[in-house]
């Protein structure tokens, strides 16, 4: 016999690209039915920075990151508001997004589903950076939901 599926903590990461909107759109419809917690997470990665020559010791290039990914956020979490829902937490976390994302954040959120969007990355970029979605759905402990981008004609 097949369960239901309810879900009372739903993940989804955001990076201001169009996938990850598209993510958060279909987390607050499903959390809506399920009268679920919305966990907003954005990642900023350490590696980005040692690749660009960057260190994470630049304290003014760290806090203009942080400043931004908090405003992102507050963005996310005001969208869900004017579509009607505020059951929603945001994350600012540092380290590697497939990690965070796929073992870390569920386990101390206590989440029970993750939505991703597909990757954006092109196949050299997945090849260097590896897919985050793609690590997600082999690692994480609980149902994982790809969003497929909408086409637009």
């Amino acid at each position: 016999m097949l369960e239901s599926q309810e879900y009372q903590g739903i993940l989804v990461g955001i990076d201001g690209s169009d996938q990850a909107q598209e993510a958060f759109d279909k987390a607050i419809s499903v959390a809506k039915r399920n009268q679920a917690r919305v966990v907003v997470a954005h990642i900023i990665e350490n590696r980005l920075y040692g690749n660009m020559g960057y260190s994470l010791t630049n304290a003014d290039l760290l806090q203009q990151e942080t400043d931004r990914s908090k405003e992102m956020l507050a963005t996310y979490k005001d969208y869900a508001h004017s579509k009607g829902y505020d059951n929603v937490e945001t994350v600012l976390a540092f380290g590697s997004p497939k990690v965070l994302m796929a073992e870390e954040l569920p386990e101390k959120y206590k989440i029970d589903l993750i939505m991703v969007g597909q990757s954006g990355l092109s196949a050299v970029e997945k090849l260097v950076m590896g897919s985050v979605s793609e690590y997600v759905i082999r690692h994480a402990p609980c149902d994982v939901l790809v969003i497929r981008p909408t086409v637009s004609e």
